[in-house]
């Protein structure tokens, strides 16, 4: 079923940003560090096809996406936003 995000939120790593969702994502929070580490997590595996996606949080209405320094947020935002409309 697919995800909303309400609303973008800045934190204090610049190369991070905070996605709020529209519902709580099932099971329990988790992270990863790379793509490998994701690969039976779809939503995470997901996420992290997104070009310059480094880390992934996912905890209750929210994930956290990280980000290289070479990443656009903007273009990371529109594909964050279609990913989780996919899932």
């Amino acid at each position: 079923m697919p995800y909303t995000v309400t609303r973008f939120q800045e934190t204090p790593n610049p190369n991070a940003l905070k996605c709020v969702l529209d519902r709580p994502i099932p099971d329990a929070p988790r992270s990863y560090f790379n793509a490998g580490e994701a690969q039976a997590d779809p939503l995470a595996a997901r996420l992290f096809a997104i070009p310059n996606v480094t880390n992934i949080l996912i905890g209750g209405e929210w994930i956290t996406v990280s980000k290289s320094g070479k990443g656009d947020w903007k273009t990371i935002r529109k594909e964050v936003e279609r990913a989780l409309g996919e899932a």
